[in-house]
């Protein structure tokens, strides 16, 4: 027979039942708890007890309230009243009072058991202590941020002593303005991988391909301030290792659009369009609008980047057309190139070959 002092979970429940069950909750890590249907507590094992240091029976009804933390009662209580009138399982992370006097985050999580007929006839509930956890994030996401931050710097100081070194050296200001808006790419693709905070993120964009093209397009704009370059197709998630060179290829493209194609004329345009056919992942970048242009004489370092990017770093192949309305740049990739990282932790990124632009990161 159960303690006549201890709430029982149910009237009907069989003595050896009730008893099955607090044996299985006792030995949970979590703290278990349930109530009647109209939120009630009155059962805690003993989990929560030893968490909380408080006895036996002195938390029934509301008194399990008192534990919470002064800041997070109010959110509590709301989302826990919206779950008893609405039936949906409740879930909210909150401060609790440890026995030691100390505070610790915990993950609170509840759900209706129901009758035959739907009625709620008990709430049955959960306590998982995630205050380790919670602090391990919350140092990881300082140091990231710091790391981050220290990078950022770097970028800065690099572009800082080209625009010095040109100053000093005259003759090399065309290749010294050249050089640091290339940096500046790799400064946006950065700022656009990095990790952020909750605050931050909202500006940056989702982690997308598209949103990090538009992000490294947005300042080709016409005099209306319609944006130059229209990116159209299907989108595909995008990490840290496909930043660098993707970050390269598209500037180099835009740089030269800007100086000599579509993007030199107000009413010029570019068209890119990504499409997965396949195992492949296809762009196409579409020149209008611009001047007539025709293959260069001879191969410079910007063509040379844009092969690295494609061929080197991200395992494809880029084919090049000077057609008479406009530029047309076809880039074929591997699948899996836009989210290498994910790709290498399935065991099913293609290998790829070593360069000097293989830098892994942004």
């Amino acid at each position: 027979m159960t303690d006549p002092a201890v709430p029982r979970l149910a009237e009907d429940l069989p003595d050896a039942a009730e008893a099955r069950f607090r044996a299985l909750a006792d030995t949970m890590p979590q703290m278990v708890w349930s109530t009647r249907p109209d939120g009630f507590h009155d059962y805690f094992n003993a989990r929560w007890y030893d968490f909380t240091g408080m006895p036996v029976g002195a938390t029934d009804g509301e008194g399990w309230a008192e534990l919470f933390h002064p800041e997070d009662q109010p959110r509590a209580w709301a989302r826990w009243r919206r779950c008893l009138e609405t039936g949906e399982p409740y879930e909210i992370e909150y401060r609790l009072r440890h026995h030691t006097g100390a505070w610790r985050w915990t993950l609170g999580r509840a759900n209706p058991i129901r009758d035959p007929d739907g009625r709620i006839v008990r709430w049955l509930g959960t306590c998982t202590d995630v205050d380790d956890l919670k602090r391990l994030e919350a140092s990881q996401a300082l140091i990231s941020q710091e790391l981050s931050h220290r990078i950022k710097n770097i970028f800065a100081v690099v572009t800082a002593l080209v625009a010095l070194s040109a100053r000093q050296h005259p003759a090399a200001a065309e290749f010294a303005r050249t050089l640091r808006t290339r940096i500046s790419a790799l400064a946006r693709a950065h700022e656009f991988v990095r990790p952020h905070t909750e605050a931050s993120r909202p500006t940056v964009g989702s982690m997308t391909l598209h949103a990090f093209l538009a992000a490294l397009f947005r300042p080709y704009v016409s005099d209306d301030g319609r944006p130059q370059v229209e990116i159209v197709g299907d989108d595909m998630g995008f990490d840290d290792q496909s930043a660098t060179p993707v970050a390269l290829l598209f500037h180099e493209l835009a740089t030269n659009a800007a100086k000599y194609g579509a993007l030199s004329r107000p009413g010029g345009r570019v068209r890119l369009e990504t499409s997965t056919r396949d195992d492949r992942f296809l762009l196409s970048w579409r020149e209008r609008g611009g001047p007539t242009v025709r293959p260069p004489e001879r191969s410079g370092f910007g063509s040379s980047l844009t092969r690295l990017s494609v061929e080197g770093q991200l395992g494809g192949d880029i084919h090049r057309t000077w057609a008479p309305e406009g530029l047309q740049v076809d880039i074929s990739l591997p699948a899996s190139a836009m989210s290498r990282r994910r790709a290498a932790l399935r065991g099913d990124g293609n290998p790829i070959a070593g360069s000097a632009l293989d830098t892994g990161t942004a």
